[in-house]
């Protein structure tokens, strides 16, 4: 073993970050009574959602549909042999969504995305989802064809999805690679110990970042690297004062009219704002700090060393919609850094072509207006919500040319890459705010379906 990897292990000194579990797909994990999840778009959801993550409903035909807490569709259950077979409407690119809306007349309507009436004929909160088994990969629904993005029509050379596979890995591996991704400026988004669309994308344009190569499989290069841009992937940190002070909001409420009522829509706990400062997820936080209180000043808790944000000036960026990346070029056409995001939904597309972004704004309000934005629950006036980073739009709002659309942060970073937007691209509280401080009005947004 390697000075690098001993090392390693002997920062990650605690069982639970040093379990070796399976590597399954996600789908594989959930298909067990041969049904398996589809989202809107008629791809396999790369993800198996956490049980508070969603809300299970019935439809007419009795099937099961995903709803996250907006209301959104997240997916339905659909017959594993029929999908895999290929004998669904709209899956593999075989047909549309009004396709996949006439194979399913009952199910939740995929071309708009929203939930029909019949969809809630049963009080069904709570409603445990199948067990997902051990933690795996969610590359399913990941984009592979990187020739639809001609790179002649759109000046930008867009990396393409590597399909090589990362060997089996433990959580401090794969946590340890992400953490040089996110140091890298090819983000993973939150990092969490889990191999995902979200890694497999962010290995793809690290290339182009940094102008080199990267073998996953190589732990020994991987950790002389980390050494080399800002030491070992984890780090210890001591809670202070002001962290256990706060303020933090006992409880974010769904419905924007609460929203509004709050004087600021802060953190609801030490470990969700720790859990974001070191770009985390914050049920790993927890992990690897078994029995930890987080609340008491002077207790040190293992996290994440994420290092720097990038810095530069951004000219352009194109966001793929298909990919749910974003990538950010400067002056001299090099991608400075890459996101993965959430673009645009069925209900609430993203815009086509190319848009200005008009400012920048950091820890914005979020002026909600019935009339010219989403519906959301039953609210029917303008509503001014304050800010937050769990607010609607996170911790930044970069305002596009197109009226009501923005490059924003999210309230849910676990979320980004895997879910849709209400039509602007969001993605986590930190990438949106390292980007935003690369940005000035002007720089053209250009959108790819």
């Amino acid at each position: 073993m390697s000075r690098a990897r001993n090392s390693l292990l002997i920062a990650l000194v605690g069982s639970t970050a040093l379990l070796h579990a399976p590597v399954l797909r996600a789908q594989e994990a959930y298909a067990r009574g041969d049904v398996v999840l589809m989202s809107p778009d008629g791809s396999l959801l790369d993800y198996v959602p956490a049980p508070d993550e969603v809300r299970v409903r019935y439809n007419r035909a009795g099937q099961r549909v995903l709803v996250d807490n907006y209301g959104n569709l997240v997916a339905i259950e659909v017959p594993a042999d029929r999908y895999f077979n290929g004998d669904l409407p709209g899956v593999d690119g075989a047909g549309s969504s009004s396709d996949q809306a006439a194979a399913y007349p009952d199910d939740p309507d995929f071309s708009t995305g929203s939930i029909p009436e019949a969809v809630t004929r049963a009080p069904l909160d709570g409603q445990p989802l199948p067990d997902p088994g051990a933690p795996g990969d969610d590359l399913a629904a990941l984009p592979n064809d990187s020739s639809r993005i001609d790179p002649s029509t759109t000046g930008l050379d867009i990396p393409p999805v590597s399909s090589a596979p990362i060997t089996s890995k433990n959580k401090a591996e794969i946590a340890a690679l992400q953490v040089l991704l996110d140091r890298g400026g090819s983000s993973p988004g939150v990092i969490d110990g889990k191999n995902g669309s979200n890694v497999a994308k962010a290995l793809a344009a690290w290339e182009q970042v940094n102008g080199e190569t990267l073998d996953p499989n190589n732990m020994d290069d991987i950790l002389e690297r980390l050494r080399l841009s800002g030491g070992l992937p984890f780090t210890t940190y001591t809670i202070t004062p002001a962290d256990a002070a706060g303020p933090y909001v006992a409880a974010i409420p769904e419905d924007y009219s609460q929203k509004a009522l709050l004087p600021g829509l802060n953190y609801t706990s030490v470990t969700e704002m720790l859990a974001e400062r070191f770009h985390m997820d914050e049920n790993y936080l927890k992990e690897i700090n078994p029995g930890v209180d987080f609340t008491v000043p002077g207790t040190t808790v293992k996290v994440v060393n994420p290092g720097a944000p990038k810095t530069g000036a951004v000219t352009r960026i194109l966001a793929d919609k298909a990919r749910k990346q974003v990538f950010a070029y400067g002056e001299n056409g090099q991608l400075i850094a890459a996101y993965p995001a959430s673009i645009g939904s069925a209900d609430t597309p993203s815009p086509s072509g190319t848009v200005e972004v008009q400012r920048i704004a950091f820890n914005p309000g979020y002026t909600y207006n019935p009339k010219i934005n989403f519906q959301q629950g039953n609210n029917n006036k303008v509503l001014n919500i304050p800010p937050g980073p769990n607010g609607p739009v996170g911790t930044v709002w970069i305002a596009l040319s197109k009226p009501t659309y923005g490059i924003h942060g999210t309230p849910e970073p676990s979320k980004i890459g895997k879910t849709q937007s209400h039509g602007c691209i969001r993605l986590t509280n930190w990438d949106a705010t390292e980007l935003g401080k690369m940005l000035k009005p002007g720089v053209t947004v250009e959108f790819v379906d």
